[in-house]
């Protein structure tokens, strides 16, 4: 075995375990990434003189000869909604089962800023779960085609997605506002790009025409608190007794502005989320909502992910899951408000 280097201060790189073991870089690298190419005697000598350098792997270069670089980027358009936080936590603990690190990206609502992340993650990432996508259809396609991609609610030809089923709650919602006896409903909908806002739109529709209630639509408001105040102000103008709201967000929102003009929910209008976010259950009044399995859906994603990335390792080729969504029922709505 060749003199040990000297010691620099500097991390360990393999050109010093090649000093050390009088062999060529190239050989270290081989025997480190890809120990079976290497005889035994080599690769022992080069793991105990990695051992001895306290040698660390370096990501980027690692990346670089195998191609692969161990880390999932996961983009949501607002990271203070906490919709997204049992999917962050979701995605966090299947990657970190699978051996992944997760780049959590924060995309501002912006179908720009959007595209931008996933150029870059192209370089960074060995594939990428991208939540309620602001980008249109063609170019969220286009971008899924470049690197290995699944999307949470957000439907596109070709591309794998976790779909929330929320828009089969809202039937829902609404056989529970008829049967208080309200007739005349809104529904507050969400960012004018949102999908998950014109699907639950579409199914309200439908719905309160097969029961011969009228529904209208309000909006487009940005999924915030601060929207709250005039989507409130919209639906006493509206005259309606009852709305039905894209997030729990703009639903919490509107309830401080409606006490702030004196107005009691349920007792002279009824409020709806949806999400059933942390805090909804502790509102003033506690807010009706619609649950899903948010969590769940952040591991479904991941493993559908996972199924891209290693094709051989198994478990199922889904191009599509979705997950059921179910009202639950808290004091927000109640009974029409008298003549």
């Amino acid at each position: 075995m060749a003199t040990q280097p000297m010691a620099t201060g500097r991390p360990a790189t393999i050109h010093d375990i090649a000093a050390l073991c009088g062999v060529a870089a190239s050989t270290v690298s081989r025997a480190l990434a890809n120990p079976e190419r290497v005889n035994i005697r080599t690769r022992e000598r080069i793991q105990a003189a990695a051992v001895e350098l306290n040698y660390t792997p370096n990501s980027q270069a690692k990346a670089l000869s195998s191609g692969k670089t161990g880390a999932v980027g996961v983009l949501v358009p607002d990271i203070t909604n906490p919709f997204y936080f049992d999917l962050i936590r979701g995605t966090q603990l299947q990657l970190k089962a699978a051996g992944y690190t997760q780049l959590l990206v924060d995309t501002e609502e912006s179908d720009e800023v959007e595209a931008s992340t996933l150029e870059q993650l192209r370089k960074s990432a060995d594939g990428v779960i991208v939540a309620a996508s602001r980008l249109n259809d063609e170019a969220l396609a286009a971008a899924a085609a470049l690197m290995p991609m699944v999307t949470v609610n957000r439907d596109v030809d070709g591309v794998p997605a976790v779909i929330i089923d929320t828009p089969s709650a809202m039937p829902q919602a609404l056989d529970h506002l008829i049967s208080w006896g309200h007739t005349s409903v809104a529904y507050v909908s969400g960012p004018a790009v949102s999908q998950s806002s014109a699907r639950r739109w579409a199914a309200l529709s439908a719905a309160a025409e097969e029961r011969g209630v009228e529904v209208r639509r309000l909006g487009p408001f940005a999924p915030k608190t601060q929207s709250g105040a005039a989507a409130a102000d919209a639906a006493v103008h509206s005259g309606v007794t009852a709305c039905i709201v894209f997030n729990d967000l703009i639903a919490i929102g509107m309830l401080q502005r409606l006490r702030e003009r004196g107005l009691r929910v349920p007792e002279d209008m009824s409020i709806v989320g949806c999400d059933d976010i942390f805090g909804a259950d502790f509102c003033n009044p506690p807010l009706t909502t619609m649950s899903s399995p948010i969590e769940q859906a952040g591991r479904v994603a991941v493993s559908m992910l996972l199924a891209q990335l290693n094709p051989l390792a198994g478990g199922g080729n889904r191009n599509r899951s979705v997950m059921p969504t179910h009202l639950t029922v808290r004091g927000s709505t109640g009974p029409v408000p008298s003549a």
